[in-house]
């Protein structure tokens, strides 16, 4: 571990060269959107109107693409964590499926990217205590938790029609009172809940814009697609009115959007056949104007499919930030691997660990023996890496 450390130290000095920012002047926000995924990527489905204009327009002119899930219809604290330690759940037994709830919570050393700011707030516009998430944001450093109930209060609060969720619009305007009181770098981890199931309550007024057009639709899906992309057009226009807040700020501001899962509302799509268009996410990475002048810049380069744990990589890549040993050895995996995810033809809510399976950037499943052996030397250091943080001495951290 020693020798695999000094090996990742060299490595950060090489890409360090060519960065010229720190974490430390940054506002970063991580922002998970619940369950949010483009209903027409789904076989079968194509909606009347599109729910997402805003979003899909933004992906065509900043770092976006796909995002491979772990979770079909759930596992939103599972993908949360491997955002914010970059860190794979494949990795780990089939013993081990939540680690927000069976590890971190065990682990004094949980080294993840709110540990590189100055600064660390978590904001959840709903209860706190599910997935542990008050003792796990505690364990990861974060300076403060604002969610219902909590002694950091939810400012805003707004639900639409007859949704019991808090919206979008209040999530961000919570995050945006944040990101102006920074006063140096701040790292943001925004967990949303307007778009969580279920989808068969007709939330919304004049959710039939966006009836699902297509051969076998049941009632029932049909009903819950409408009423599912009616939040999805929500979020849209609250993430256009975000960005254009945050463009007015003269601080450097990078969010990164991804959707977490799927709704579980597509029973009729063939789990074996279509395993990787059912656990495909939309994301996008956006630095705002004053970002952009001071040295963020788009990428280009195999961003098409990535999983959650190559955000970290991705947003100090596209921040032009320097980086440490343990990030060094994210950015290699996700510049050099192809995304590394559970077993995307089982229809479990998660594949419980059972294999790994990877997915390059054409969006088509690769074999492990087909990989170079430089790829399979930098997927081995990566799983030595995630042992020793997650299950041995913490070796890499004592030296």
């Amino acid at each position: 571990m020693v020798q695999l450390k000094d090996k990742y130290k060299k490595v950060a000095v090489s890409i360090n060269k060519d960065r010229v920012n720190n974490f430390k002047d940054q506002v970063v926000i991580f922002n998970l959107s619940e369950s949010f995924s483009d209903p027409n990527r789904v076989p079968g489905i194509q909606l009347s109107n599109d729910p997402i204009p805003y979003i899909r327009q933004l992906k065509q002119k900043t770092t976006s693409g796909t995002m491979i899930s772990a979770g079909y219809g759930g596992g939103t604290a599972n993908m949360e964590y491997m955002s914010l330690t970059g860190l794979d759940l494949s990795n780990f037994s089939p013993t081990l499926p939540t680690p927000y709830t069976q590890l971190v919570t065990h682990r004094k050393y949980n080294p993840n990217i709110a540990q590189s700011f100055p600064e660390a707030v978590a904001i959840h516009p709903y209860q706190g205590v599910y997935y542990s998430r008050t003792e796990v944001y505690k364990r990861f450093g974060f300076d403060r938790f604002y969610y219902l109930g909590s002694k950091y209060k939810i400012k805003y609060k707004k639900k639409i029609d007859r949704s019991p969720y808090l919206s979008d619009e209040t999530a961000y305007k919570n995050a945006l009172d944040q990101v102006k009181q920074a006063n140096n770098g701040e790292f943001i981890n925004l967990v949303t809940m307007q778009n969580h199931f279920p989808y068969d309550r007709n939330y919304y007024n004049n959710s039939d814009k966006y009836t699902p057009v297509g051969e076998g639709i049941d009632d029932y899906t049909r009903n819950a697609v409408q009423d599912f992309s009616t939040g999805l057009s929500y979020t849209d226009t609250a993430v256009k009115d975000f960005i254009s807040e945050i463009d007015k700020l003269d601080k450097p501001v990078t969010l990164v959007f991804y959707g977490d899962h799927l709704p579980g509302i597509y029973g009729g799509v063939d789990m074996t056949k279509y395993g990787i268009q059912l656990h495909s996410t939309d994301y996008f990475i956006y630095s705002n104007k004053y970002a952009r002048e001071h040295g963020a810049r788009n990428l280009v380069s195999k961003t098409e499919y990535v999983g959650p744990n190559d955000f970290i990589a991705l947003m100090a890549k596209q921040t032009n930030s320097k980086v440490n040993a343990y990030q060094a050895l994210l950015t290699e995996v996700q510049e050099k691997l192809p995304v590394a995810t559970l077993n995307t033809q089982k229809s479990t809510v998660n594949s419980y660990n059972t294999h790994t399976e990877f997915v390059d950037n054409n969006g088509k499943i690769v074999k492990y023996k087909s990989l170079s052996k430089k790829q399979k030397q930098l997927w081995e250091d990566y799983k030595l890496l995630q042992y020793d943080i997650t299950a041995g001495k913490n070796y890499w951290k004592n030296n």
